[in-house]
């Protein structure tokens, strides 16, 4: 019976290992076996149960009602994806930083990253840009936060093995964003670095031998795709990044 240790399964199936902890610890979800030095270790049937878990979460079932589901009970489920919007806007109206850093940890901590960006994260910026008055001050305290934290596991991140990379915001105003995107790039086994400030035309001569990932946030303009496609011709390594291709 193959045995894979916690990094290998954070790999396999784009979870990361505090995600895996925190099912564990928390909720219960998961019960693997355990080297003679502590190590966890999951068989097959962990990886299959991890995958049964991500689907329940990505379809907006709350990660507290998943073990109840799991061993076919009958549970009452509402979306937990609007639930989480609602506890993370009622933690910005009381423009509390520290309690705001919690939350976005604790949420961190315990959902896959990508739907945690797109069902939470972009969705609640998207709220909060609808009001040019007070929400706009929530909106900059909720991106200084946000950066904050996807510092933090980037960091964690680039102390493990894998390919180091650059993210670079293309023609796009949204500088949280491209941090998120470079966080969503993270969880597929990429050491990745920001640059903090979008270009209107990136340079890759500048980084010679350099994982380049260009992300524009809408589908390219045919000026934009030539240019990519010219970047590729001279052999630069640069990527367009996608999420929803």
């Amino acid at each position: 019976m193959a045995l894979y240790s916690i990094g290998d399964v954070a790999e396999r199936c784009g979870i990361n290992p505090v995600t895996l902890r925190a099912w564990q610890r928390r909720y219960g979800l998961l019960k693997p076996q355990r080297t003679e030095g502590g190590h966890r270790q999951f068989d097959d049937e962990d990886v299959q149960r991890i995958e049964e878990i991500k689907r329940w979460i990505e379809s907006g079932v709350p990660v507290g009602k998943v073990k109840a589901l799991l061993e076919g009970e009958s549970v009452n489920v509402h979306d937990g994806w609007n639930t989480l919007q609602e506890e993370l806007m009622s933690v910005l109206r009381h423009v509390r930083p520290s309690k705001l850093r919690a939350k976005i940890a604790t949420v961190g901590r315990e959902h896959p990253v990508d739907a945690l960006i797109d069902h939470v994260i972009v969705p609640v910026r998207q709220r909060l840009g609808l009001d040019q008055n007070t929400a706009r001050a929530m909106c900059s305290l909720l991106d200084g936060a946000l950066i904050d934290y996807v510092a933090f596991c980037l960091t964690g991140s680039r102390k493990k093995a894998g390919k180091d990379a650059l993210m670079i915001g293309w023609g796009v105003d949204d500088r949280t964003r491209i941090w998120l995107e470079a966080w969503r790039l993270s969880q597929q086994g990429w050491r990745m670095d920001v640059l903090a400030e979008p270009l209107e035309l990136p340079r890759p001569e500048l980084f010679p031998g350099q994982n380049l990932f260009v992300w524009t946030g809408k589908k390219l303009t045919r000026r934009q795709h030539e240019q990519l496609e010219h970047w590729q011709a001279q052999g630069f390594n640069v990527h367009l990044h996608d999420p929803n291709a």
